[in-house]
């Protein structure tokens, strides 16, 4: 994380944002680039929020390549920001506001979060260009739009019993409970060549001696493994019963926590197994409210939407760009 990562003002999700502006690094004759009812927006608050929200690699570009990367950028970052300024609109029509008390509660919490001294926060603030009022000015209309959405949309969202039984069949492969095998394996390649198969055989029966021997399972992988797995000594992590080739759970179902299987057959190679745990998958209660916040979040997406839309087939825009 950056050192001035708190800054960024996020709203919720990624359609809205609000992001404290950087001084350009040159003086840019300004103009007017979209007239949102009575208020304008400016080509220099376009750009400083372009100039803000930049990746590292285009702010690593030089001038000409990053003024075509922003050129090609503009007309989705207005239409940001006329969303945003839509939103304040509503918010003080609907009385909406925030007192200079509840700015400098946020102001505190951030430095606590972030264990900021005053003397850091204002470093943070300089290295952005931002004074003390100007990052105040941007803390106040995000939390407005915080305020303005919760009202509007998240405490309007009604998520039913039903709605989530009917989710949770239509999605059932993300919300299954069952069996979980955490496993660790030696994995032989499956040889172009069938005659190849036998040295194979004779490399992983090699192996299990050494296993039967009280080798240890995890060092012989790294030794031996032919997979991605090798480097952390043959753990696979947890894997959904459901989702395991029947081979292995063939051999599963006759190990015991702590055995390692005698060497066996795949279409993608030879294994040897080690069963280290069983476990379940998050019980049917916690598969439940999982399901009820996805679908929460789906209807927040849609409802929000559907709010900045009526927002704008009631405004007067005018695009200037």
């Amino acid at each position: 994380m950056k050192k001035t990562t708190f800054l960024k003002l996020f709203v919720f999700s990624s359609l809205v944002f609000l992001v404290p502006q950087m001084l350009l690094s040159a003086i840019l004759l300004d103009r007017v680039v979209a007239v949102v009812n009575s208020e304008v927006i400016t080509w220099s608050e376009l750009y400083q929020m372009m100039e803000y929200e930049a990746a590292n690699r285009v702010r690593e570009m030089d001038e000409q390549e990053k003024s075509k990367v922003f050129k090609d950028s503009e007309a989705q970052f207005l239409q940001n920001l006329i969303d945003m300024r839509l939103q304040l609109q509503e918010a003080r029509k609907i009385g909406i506001h925030v007192s200079k008390e509840e700015i400098s509660e946020a102001i505190d919490s951030i430095k606590k979060k972030y264990s900021m001294t005053d003397a850091g926060f204002k470093k943070s603030l300089e290295q952005e260009g931002l004074t003390l009022k100007e990052y105040e000015e941007r803390l106040k209309e995000q939390m407005i739009i915080s305020q303005f959405v919760n009202r509007q949309v998240k405490n309007k969202i009604v998520v039913t019993e039903e709605e989530v039984d009917q989710y949770m069949r239509s999605n059932n492969k993300d919300f299954q409970s069952g069996d979980m095998y955490r496993i660790r394996q030696i994995f032989l390649k499956m040889p172009e060549e069938e005659a190849a198969k036998t040295k194979i055989e004779e490399k992983a029966q090699t192996i299990y001696k050494k296993l039967e021997k009280g080798g240890d399972f995890s060092e012989l992988a790294k030794q031996y493994s032919e997979d991605s797995s090798q480097a952390t000594g043959g753990d696979l992590g947890f894997i959904q019963k459901d989702n395991m080739a029947g081979e292995f759970l063939d051999v599963l179902s006759e190990m015991n926590i702590g055995d390692f299987s005698r060497p066996f057959w795949t279409s993608q190679g030879l294994h040897i197994i080690k069963l280290e745990e069983i476990g379940q998958k998050e019980g049917i209660d916690q598969l439940r409210e999982n399901a009820r916040n996805e679908l929460r979040e789906k209807k927040f997406l849609e409802s929000y939407k559907d709010v900045v839309k009526s927002l704008r087939e009631k405004a007067h825009i005018e695009l200037r760009l």
